[in-house]
């Protein structure tokens, strides 16, 4: 699924205008008629419904959405805000809505604000995804009025207050704080950014049939992953395969104390299919891999604490590093001289990138893949400190496309972003996966489809998936709080066999 920005949608909207070709204010009706549909599927008709209009086109949504409310049966009452121009889209709505209801009232000043009930409905359609300044005036105090009422709110296309891509950090200007967000064809890209969460609490995408030619050929960095935009057929295997068909991944990872980091990444390895998993690990864990791990084979480094030294990388297909590895100096060495020598696919992760943001300037001494998988706070050690989430994300596209490597920015909606700067916003996960070791189960799951001989992109945006998808059914069975990373593993089977059962 394509994500645009507000210009570009702004863009397609006029496109599907003049070549479908369609009336503004039929487009509009078709945008009412989705939105109500929507409202008839989740709203029982006795409740209270309050609607918000502003003077634009969002305030056209929401005089069109409540003549179909009332039209239905629902209990709706409609205020506008006072102006000295309106849209056309606008005025003629208004017109149709007068001529079916007396609950229909102008707002001048803060006098004309009705009394919200916590037990009522807000509809917000003051202001699209074009806002462009902050709110002012008395639509700024209707947005104070709506956000302290306590009442459920549902903002049309974006909450209103709320740019659709950069927003300041923090936010003093005034936003609307929704429950629910229809957003008209497309998500927005602010709904990924995780200071905006208490404007944005749900979203859903709300089809309204833009034109699907501009759609095809309008171009964008941004995308989001689903199910449907997964290649199946990266899972499918002969008849003759056996475990030398899917490859052989090597997994340096471990120091004493920190051994589970290293079978957690092996496990998940495992899980995604790899023929052949070998743990290179410190002496002190022997025992704890060969008993934890059984299916994998076990490498001992010379060190007996910590990683000192890497085995003959020629047979392996893929090999990730950093789970638990602690960050001792010849630990140090070890990371620059495998980043400098290796020239298979390869992770790094947890201490790895810890390691590597001494020494960042090694990224230009390698023409090799790597996938990088940090958190925000191992990104701004490695990268500088940002701002805010869109600024971390423009820096990361920058620094992706500046080394050449692939980075997994980890969170809610975990940002996949390639060496050519596209972004792929993932679609799975939940709260309950922020737990320790979670991260060590995505660096093995990236690995092993690594080892399959998935391209590192495919292997990237795929195993991002598939780690949320493993948490999410783990959650279903376990609840978010009692969530662990063993949970994800385990769950990682039943991930695919859903995956490739719903493309059947």
């Amino acid at each position: 699924m394509k994500v645009f920005n507000t210009s570009q949608i702004k863009s397609i909207d006029a496109y599907t205008i003049e070549n479908e070709p369609i009336e503004s204010i039929d487009l509009m009706e078709r945008a009412a008629t989705a939105l109500f549909n929507w409202f008839r599927s989740k709203y029982h008709k006795n409740c209270r419904i309050k609607i918000f209009c502003g003077t634009g086109n969002n305030g056209g949504d929401g005089l069109a959405l409540a003549r179909l409310l009332i039209n239905s049966g629902f209990n709706t009452h409609i205020y506008y805000l006072k102006a000295d121009a309106y849209s056309t889209d606008f005025l003629t709505n208004l017109d149709r809505l007068k001529e079916l209801t007396p609950v229909l009232y102008l707002v001048k000043h803060q006098s004309d604000f009705p009394e919200i009930h916590t037990d009522d409905l807000v509809v917000d359609a003051l202001y699209g995804s074009g806002l462009s300044r902050p709110i002012d005036g008395i639509a700024a105090q209707l947005i104070e009025h709506i956000n302290s009422s306590g009442a459920k709110v549902i903002a049309i296309d974006i909450p209103s207050g709320l740019f659709g891509e950069a927003n300041p950090v923090p936010n003093h200007n005034p936003v609307i704080k929704a429950d629910y967000c229809l957003s008209l064809q497309f998500s927005k890209l602010a709904f990924f950014m995780p200071e905006n969460e208490s404007y944005v609490k749900h979203w859903v995408v709300i089809p309204i049939g833009l034109h699907p030619k501009v759609i095809e050929n309008t171009s964008t960095p941004y995308y989001f992953t689903t199910a449907s935009s997964l290649k199946t057929n990266l899972f499918s295997s002969s008849t003759f395969a056996h475990k030398g068909t899917f490859g052989h991944a090597l997994i340096l990872a471990g120091a004493q104390g920190m051994m589970g980091a290293a079978c957690l990444c092996a496990k998940a390895a495992v899980r995604c299919g790899a023929g052949l998993v070998t743990m290179h690990i410190p002496k002190v864990g022997y025992t704890i891999a060969q008993v934890s791990v059984p299916e994998a084979l076990v490498s001992v480094d010379k060190g007996e604490t910590h990683l000192t030294d890497f085995p003959p990388l020629d047979k392996y297909g893929a090999v990730c590093v950093g789970p638990g590895i602690a960050q001792n100096s010849d630990t140090e060495q070890m990371l620059i001289n495998l980043i400098k020598t290796c020239r298979k696919p390869m992770v790094i992760d947890a201490d790895g990138l810890n390691l590597l943001s001494r020494n960042i300037e090694i990224l230009n001494s390698t023409s090799n893949t790597l996938i990088l998988t940090p958190h925000p706070g191992e990104f701004d050690r490695l990268f500088g400190k940002a701002q805010s989430s869109w600024k971390r994300l423009e820096r990361a596209r920058e620094m992706a496309q500046k080394y050449g490597v692939i980075i997994v920015l980890k969170g809610a909606y975990t940002r996949v972003v390639l060496p050519d700067g596209n972004v792929h916003f993932n679609s799975t996960g939940n709260p309950g996966m922020a737990t320790g070791g979670s991260g060590d189960v995505l660096s093995g799951i990236i690995t092993g489809l690594l080892a399959r001989g998935l391209s590192p992109a495919d292997a990237t945006i795929t195993g991002v998936y598939v780690h949320g998808l493993a948490g999410d059914l783990a959650a279903e069975e376990f609840g978010q709080i009692s969530l662990c990373a063993t949970d994800i593993v385990n769950y990682i089977c039943k991930t695919f066999q859903h995956i490739t059962e719903n493309d059947e």
